[in-house]
């Protein structure tokens, strides 16, 4: 199993820490680019539209959808 990356994004004004496996963060990168929006901003939007879901699992999930629709 690739061991987590961590990265860490600002959301609403506090820093948060994400750790995901390193190909989650290939797609949610390809996903931004798509978007025309940086990795950070994906993210903010992410966390807005997660409702109780952790962030992180927020995060793998929209990579899922986004690599299904590719």
């Amino acid at each position: 199993m690739p061991a987590l990356k961590k990265r860490s994004v600002l959301l609403t004004g506090h820093a948060t820490s994400i750790a995901l496996e390193p190909e989650f963060w290939a797609v949610l990168d390809e996903m931004a680019g798509a978007r025309g929006q940086s990795l950070a901003a994906l993210i903010v939007s992410i966390d807005r539209g997660r409702g109780e879901r952790p962030l992180a699992s927020a995060c793998r999930v929209a990579a899922l959808g986004f690599a299904r629709e590719a």
